[in-house]
């Protein structure tokens, strides 16, 4: 069998075991990544997210010796969910972005490539491969651009002709030598609507994205999130997708091929003041197969806090006054009292005044003044 045979075979079969667009490149250093790369380090705009060892993200032989060919694969992922609850006064909603709707994508994907390696090493068992997602060596997206799954978009996104940017991405690298597919010519033109629309400005200029300001970014971080982001942050529990939204590529675009995607729509929309109370252990039962669960309670429980400051919930303000008095976590304290300043209400000033008189930690404390600044002089 040629490798053109075998690739043509692959691909039929890829269809079979729903992979939505698959592509083939060559294992090849990616030279001008490295050169994105070390410019995105040296202007300190990584989110440290990331593998540290550049050479391999660029250079698919430090991961496979022996690489020769990448095969790429993108599933397409909704747009839209069917019955999304509203949010309304008193019970509040969040939000997690449409690529943590559904299953853990990793999970998904990681069993389309299995499947692609026991086919692979089915018809020839002495060769090698490896495949990854999203948290592998190698850049999701430079091997899509380079294996004509779609143009790197001006958002920092993979766009496909087909389904839009709305889609997962994973690769796998082996030993085999492919022929491999044109790349797409990049379509964004003169559009520049994801940098516009970029709520905190992270889309720099089209295609270059400073991670520390993305607010996907800033969803996943556990400290205190910086004041100048949290109005901006609006009722987003995990991830944003303004750039994707805003596009133009993306209108129409809505899929729904995979059921393990489909989401839940009390997950992906979650009420925020059950959030504030929930154990470690409901958190795993509830949300522990969604990928915006990866980093723990912590940080979705802190932007379910300002989201409910975004919106001036009343109703949050008892719980928020008990996290404010009895939670452990500095992070939580602090932002809850924040929150309260935001709020306002009859009680807020007591409650500020009287954890200011317990309170141990600076950060905390200087929370508090934050929130009782907002109540003596506005917002």
């Amino acid at each position: 069998m040629t490798p053109a045979q075998l690739k043509d075979e692959l691909i039929a079969y890829s269809k079979t075991i729903g992979i939505d667009k698959i592509g083939f490149t060559s294992a090849d250093p990616f030279l001008q990544l490295k050169d994105r790369l070390l410019t995105q380090q040296q202007l300190g705009y990584q989110s440290g997210f990331e593998e540290p060892d550049i050479e391999k993200r660029v250079n698919p032989e430090r991961v496979l010796p022996g690489a020769r060919s990448i095969i790429a694969i993108a599933l397409a992922y909704p747009s839209k969910m069917k019955n999304s609850p509203k949010s309304v006064k008193g019970e509040r909603r969040g939000v997690f972005c449409r690529a943590s709707w559904g299953k853990d994508y990793h999970h998904v994907l990681k069993d389309r490539l299995q499947k692609l390696e026991a086919f692979l090493l089915e018809k020839l068992p002495n060769e090698k491969v490896v495949s990854m997602v999203d948290t592998g060596a190698l850049s999701d997206r430079a091997v899509a651009e380079r294996a004509g799954i779609g143009w790197s978009g001006k958002n920092c996104a993979i766009i496909t002709p087909e389904f839009g940017s709305y889609v997962y991405l994973g690769e796998l690298i082996t030993t085999i030598s492919f022929p491999a597919d044109t790349p797409i010519t990049e379509q964004c033109g003169t559009c520049n609507r994801c940098v516009e629309a970029c709520p905190t400005g992270a889309l720099v200029q089209g295609g270059q994205l400073d991670s520390q300001k993305c607010i996907a970014y800033l969803t996943q971080t556990k400290d205190f999130l910086p004041e100048r982001f949290r109005k901006k942050l609006g009722n987003r529990l995990y991830g944003c997708d303004t750039c994707q939204q805003v596009c133009p590529e993306n209108k129409g675009k809505d899929f729904h091929h995979h059921s393990e995607m489909e989401p839940d729509p009390e997950l992906a929309k979650p009420k925020l003041i059950p959030l504030l109370t929930m154990s470690n252990r409901a958190f795993k039962d509830t949300f522990g197969h969604v990928s915006g669960s990866w980093r723990g309670k912590k940080p979705i429980q802190r932007n379910a806090i300002l989201a409910l400051a975004h919106y001036k919930e009343e109703a949050a303000l008892p719980v928020l006054a008990e996290l404010l008095e009895k939670d452990p976590r500095p992070v939580i304290r602090g932002t809850a009292a924040w929150a309260i300043g935001k709020i306002g209400g009859e009680a807020a000033e007591k409650w500020l005044k009287a954890a200011k008189m317990r309170e141990k930690d600076e950060e905390v404390q200087a929370e508090i003044e934050k929130g009782l600044n907002f109540l003596n002089f506005g917002q």
